[in-house]
């Protein structure tokens, strides 16, 4: 299976946590590459990356080397969207995904939705999901930040409210 490499290390600020990677990103091989993906354009206007930063697998890059921020996945299975999901990708992936956050234990798991973090949470940490979006219950690894998925197909949040969140995830991390 062919899937986007994760971008992880110790002592990462933040830990992006997408649902599952799109075919569309693993074709381009960089995370949130659909160009009308409201991820870049959120990210470089809230300050947790420099503005006018393109989407692109240097942008990735640099966002890992230089502002420690990592990039992997709840189910790393890609498909052409989220509800073809099941509970036996979550079962599957979410158990690695908790031994990646235990072993590198980033300061920030930011999720990307709600789907996401309570796919996790059922799956890696059997617990039962809770909580809206923003700061949630510690993990033993690290704290945690839920957004709205900034995926076209989650039209319901704005690119100035995926914008507003991006920015509280910015004051919780601890600043740019």
């Amino acid at each position: 299976m062919k899937s986007l490499a994760d971008y992880l290390r110790p002592g990462l600020r933040v830990l992006s946590i997408g649902l599952n990677p799109s075919l569309g990103s693993v074709a381009a091989g960089f995370y949130f590459a659909n160009p009308r993906n409201r991820f870049w354009p959120a990210l470089s206007a809230s300050g947790l990356a420099p503005p006018g930063t393109a989407p692109g697998a240097d942008a990735i890059r640099l966002l890992f080397e230089e502002h420690g921020m990592g990039f992997t996945d709840v189910v790393k299975r890609p498909s052409a969207g989220g509800a073809s999901l099941r509970a036996a990708d979550f079962a599957r992936f979410a158990p690695e995904l908790r031994h990646k956050l235990m072993e590198h234990r980033p300061r920030v798991a930011w999720f990307h939705g709600k789907q996401a973090y309570h796919g996790y949470l059922r799956y890696g940490e059997g617990r039962q999901p809770a909580g809206d979006w923003g700061a949630q219950p510690d993990l033993s690894a690290c704290r945690v930040f839920v957004t709205p998925n900034p995926s076209p197909a989650n039209a319901v949040y704005s690119l100035a409210d995926i914008t507003e969140w991006y920015r509280r995830l910015v004051v919780f991390a601890g600043g740019s």
